[in-house]
């Protein structure tokens, strides 16, 4: 398989399966519900690792997350663990939603202090870092590649945030001293504080796997200054790190548009809650995972478009389908083996959809998720019933009654669309 490396910008070939496949893919710092950005490294990680393991690679995906940060400390003053560890539940519940499934591992940063001080340690000893005052600071002028992941010349990187205590304005900080209102802090050989952001993902990647791994992942946003910090780290102790870099393109916003469903709340559980999963997996699936993605109204009707396009066609095919081995798969191999194009295999799934090729597609889309458009289970009696006597409504022209039956149906969790056929109506999973 074939994806392209940030790192060299150039697609680069994974070794044969059925090698070992490790890719760690940077999560979330939980201080608020996760916004549906959040979600395009989940899902992209998710994906390829069903594709991954379906080649026959031995796949692990770790996804981290970050619960002490100062995001955390400036949303909840001396709460900050408390909010973590609900931000947290919040991020597993609605991940856990778009019905993906989960990754293999899910670090803590606050659960791996000892692994971070050690890291750091090293780093001390070796003269590539350096504490001062309780904070410890890594000096970047020591890395003569630093900027090469981001592309930045070194002389050009900027201090993030301006500091007398370090040595060079570039230095970043790997651990920092307790501060007053901070309620989470660790002993360390360089007193009483909490990591660095940075420092927090090398070690959790390398407990996890070692000095080297195949794949790193994350949002175009943590190129600079995260993954080049990562890399500069890991890189200082003479490791290799990751392998292959796959930054995902960012969320583009339009909020007049996207307002009219879902107001000022982008977050993840809003989306689920308005749109549901397969409409949230649809708009992810419509777009390469490297490019940015506009995100409002339009796109994702176009996206619930499709869902309901996939939904008819196998709630309109024939009764007994025998099921099969996919026909197609060599098909859809061709388009995700170079570079995960997602966009190509929803434009296969829709050729499929017109050849009549249901196991190939039932198949496809259940790959990634979608399995449930081509689900065509009975609605449960309760609901029949609500039908049946919005039914008769109509038929006697109590329109009011038969719109207020019909958002009963909708209630429970079910759309009921009228046909010309008997009995008159189809009652459809809501999406």
């Amino acid at each position: 398989m074939r994806l392209y490396n940030t790192l060299t910008r150039r697609l680069e070939e994974l070794p044969p399966p059925p090698g070992p496949v490790r890719m760690y893919f940077c999560g979330p710092t939980v201080y608020q519900r996760a916004h549906i950005g959040n979600a395009r490294p989940f899902v992209v990680g998710m994906w390829l690792r069903a594709w991954l393991r379906l080649r026959g690679y031995d796949v692990t995906l770790v996804h981290n997350i970050t619960d002490v940060n100062d995001k955390i400390y400036d949303a909840a003053p001396g709460a900050s663990a408390e909010l973590a560890a609900n931000a947290t539940a919040w991020y597993l519940e609605d991940t856990g939603d778009l019905g993906l499934g989960m990754p293999d591992a899910l670090p803590k940063a606050t659960e791996s202090i000892p692994e971070i001080v050690g890291f750091i340690a090293q780093l001390v000893d070796s003269g590539h870092a350096y504490p001062v005052d309780g904070d410890v600071y890594f000096r970047v002028a020591r890395d003569p590649d630093y900027g090469r992941l981001s592309g930045q010349r070194p002389d050009q990187v900027e201090e993030q945030e301006p500091n007398p205590l370090k040595e060079d304005p570039r230095d970043f900080a790997l651990w920092k001293a307790n501060k007053p209102g901070e309620d989470t802090a660790w002993d360390s050989p360089w007193g009483r504080g909490r990591p660095g952001w940075h420092i927090e993902c090398s070690a959790m990647a390398e407990a996890a796997f070692g000095p080297a791994f195949e794949i790193h992942g994350g949002g175009l946003d943590l190129v600079f200054p995260h993954h080049e910090n990562e890399l500069a780290q890991s890189r200082a102790l003479g490791h290799e790190f990751a392998k292959l870099w796959m930054h995902n393109g960012m969320l583009e916003f339009s909020g007049e548009k996207m307002s009219k469903s879902l107001g000022n709340d982008v977050s993840l559980r809003n989306v689920l809650d308005t749109w549901g999963r397969e409409t949230a997996l649809m708009f992810f699936l419509s777009a390469h995972w490297r490019s940015p993605v506009d995100f409002d109204d339009g796109t994702l009707a176009q996206a619930k478009a499709q869902v309901d396009t996939f939904r008819n066609f196998f709630l309109d095919g024939e009764e007994g389908e025998e099921e099969g081995e996919p026909i197609l798969e060599t098909e859809l191999a061709a388009v995700l083996e170079d570079d995960f194009n997602t966009p190509d295999a929803l434009a296969l799934f829709h050729d499929w959809r017109a050849r009549e090729e249901a196991a190939s597609l039932r198949w496809g889309l259940g790959l990634l998720g979608l399995g449930s458009v081509a689900e065509t289970a009975a609605a449960p009696p309760e609901v029949v019933e609500l039908a049946e006597r919005r039914r008769e409504a109509r038929a006697a022209k109590d329109f009011a009654e038969a719109d207020r039956l019909r958002d009963e149906v909708a209630a429970a969790g079910w759309e009921v669309r009228d046909i010309a056929v008997p009995p008159g109506y189809r009652l459809v999973p809501r999406s």
